[in-house]
């Protein structure tokens, strides 16, 4: 079974294009950008400038230059470089989500330079394409750029002069986010010239991950990771050693704000004894987290014992936890020991804590504080030196106020939480992930998938991961199991379910690209029309909604006016739409 070919009637949208100049000093022809001008709004009676959908800011040049001199002044050029490559990062993998709504329509070539074209725009270099091949869907990629007035340059030229290393650092990190999301798997570009050299302009080249050599990648590589880990670097090849690939922390990955600020939290807390609290919603990783804080840790030669505290019946869960004497009930033929004392040295993971009773919930408080326990049917008190990690994805705060969690046990669980966003807010970290999940499995199967199609991309872009990164795992593995050996992963591999699959195609339009939610896509359709296509209803008010926050520039009080309902009623649809 292959993947389709794209529609007939949509020659253009296909996986791979090449764009190269046809004579040497020939500049390559690139699309306009009225498009993109055009999605430029001022609002200034509310003091807001739209991008599209997203709220940005004007912002002097001389104000981001002194932010980055005391960056490097204050916390040193590693640092300051891996602080704004990050921010340069999420910028360029924002701007791929925009670029899939505006061009959906057009070529892939039209829509890849929306990234460069962007970057230009944004004021920080103009950005010429000299060579750029990419094959979406066998991981293929090729880019050669050429930077012309570029900020970073300007800005370390006039702060320190010459420099003897390359320092474009906020563009580098637009190129890399930019294009790995663009790709759906990681796409690493290193800057081989740069004014700031004394070269006569600035140059980048980029190529998937894993086609770099280690000496040449372990900067940059360095440069992107939130964290400086313990013992977990690994060899390459050519018998080298470097640090993980990408932002990856232990088994994490991730690159956008929300992990990062995670990993930081975690490195702050990891060296310490403190009790931490992982909080968020069922599939966001709380485990690998908790296992991720116990590697980086001074325990972490020690035993790890988790425990499912949803998993464990009513009867049996203190008898789990503190282990059970022989002979203590009918079915204890011998002692065993409970996790606390198997955790003895080490941690003991405590997941979903809020499903505990409340007599384990009182046992437990007593064994935080008093650092002993006893088995059932015991007198023996034992000691236990275990570090405590929880995590919930309920409210506690809230089962607290309706009688279900004791409070004193919450503020001894609560003295370091730790929030993990789900996945429809970190965005930026779907490339990555995509990569990583998709590397995993193909070696773990033992299956030669050469990527994923352009539809798959932007299918994987699109959904709100219910479930999250174990959903996302989970959709992978099973795609890298269906699609034949040599083949790209394509949509209907991904979503089995036939509801799945026809929710998200409804989000394609019937060439197979990103349906658009403004202008003529929702404003000019009639009635009949939009009743013939069969689109569920809250697709229907969604882009009546949309449309009239176009035409009123964001204002919910006049977007509201245009739909005739209550200016309440509008922002509490909006609300829901966005969880």
């Amino acid at each position: 079974m292959t993947a389709p070919n794209p529609p007939p009637s949509d020659p253009d949208r296909q996986h791979t294009f090449r764009l190269i100049p046809a004579s040497a000093g020939e500049r390559v022809a690139t699309p306009g950008i009225d498009d993109l001008i055009d999605c430029l709004r001022f609002s200034p009676r509310d003091g807001r400038i739209w991008f599209d959908n997203d709220r940005i800011a004007l912002i002097h040049l001389s104000s981001l230059g002194s932010i980055r001199q005391q960056l490097i002044d204050k916390a040193g050029p590693e640092a300051a470089r891996g602080l704004l490559t990050r921010m340069g990062y999420t910028m360029g993998a924002k701007d791929a989500e925009i670029a899939r709504k505006l061009r959906s329509r057009n070529s892939l070539l039209d829509l890849f330079l929306v990234g460069p074209q962007l970057h230009t725009l944004r004021g920080l270099v103009l950005a010429e394409p000299v060579q750029v091949e990419a094959d979406v869907a066998t991981g293929h990629f090729y880019g050669d750029v050429i930077w012309h007035g570029s900020f970073d340059a300007d800005n370390h030229l006039a702060a320190y002069g010459k420099s003897d290393h390359p320092v474009c650092w906020i563009q580098l990190g637009y190129a890399t986010g930019y294009t790995s999301a663009f790709m759906g798997l990681a796409v690493r570009w290193k800057e081989v010239e740069c004014r700031a050299m004394g070269d006569p302009h600035c140059r980048i080249i980029g190529k998937p991950l894993d086609q770099w050599a280690a000496d040449e990648i372990e900067q940059e590589v360095r440069a992107l990771q939130p964290l400086s880990l313990h013992g977990q670097n690994s060899t390459a090849a050519n018998g080298r050693e470097v640090k993980p690939p990408l932002t990856s922390l232990g088994d994490l990955v991730g690159a956008s704000p929300g992990f990062v600020s995670t990993c930081h939290m975690l490195q702050k807390v990891a060296r310490t004894t403190a009790t931490v609290l992982f909080r968020g919603a069922t599939g966001v990783g709380k485990g690998r987290f908790a296992r991720t804080l116990h590697q980086l840790s001074a325990r972490a030669d020690q035993p790890f014992v988790a425990l499912n505290c949803a998993a464990i019946p009513e009867n049996l869960i203190e008898a789990e936890l503190f282990g059970v004497e022989k002979g203590a009930y009918t079915g204890a033929i011998r002692s065993r020991p409970g996790r606390f004392e198997r955790a003895h040295g080490g941690t003991l993971f405590l997941d979903e804590v809020g499903m505990l009773s409340k007599a384990a919930q009182i046992k437990l408080l007593r064994a935080i504080q008093q650092r002993e326990i006893e088995r059932v049917g015991d007198s023996i008190t034992r000691r236990v030196d275990v570090r405590i990690i929880a995590a919930t994805n309920e409210d506690l705060d809230q089962a607290v106020k309706a009688g279900r969690f004791r409070e004193d046990l919450l503020y001894r669980l609560n003295v370091f939480p730790i929030q993990i966003p789900p996945l429809r807010e970190r965005r930026e970290d779907i490339p990555l992930l995509m990569s990583h999940f998709l590397r995993r499995y193909t070696e773990l199967h033992g299956r030669d998938v050469t990527g994923f199609t352009s539809l798959a991309v932007d299918a994987l872009y699109e959904y709100d991961y219910p479930g999250n990164i174990r959903e996302m795992e989970n959709l992978i593995e099973r795609a890298v199991i269906q699609v034949e050996d040599g083949q790209p992963i394509d949509i209907r591999h991904l979503f089995v379910s036939e509801e799945l699959l026809e929710s998200m195609l409804l989000k394609l339009n019937p060439l197979g690209s990103l349906q658009q939610e403004s202008k003529a896509d929702t404003a000019d359709t009639c009635f009949d029309d939009v009743i013939g296509l069969g689109l569920p209803l809250e697709e229907v008010e969604y882009g009546l909604i949309t449309e009239a926050l176009r035409r009123a520039d964001g204002n919910m009080t006049q977007a509201a006016r245009l739909l005739g309902v209550k200016r309440s009623h509008l922002a509490y649809r909006v609300k829901k739409r966005q969880q």
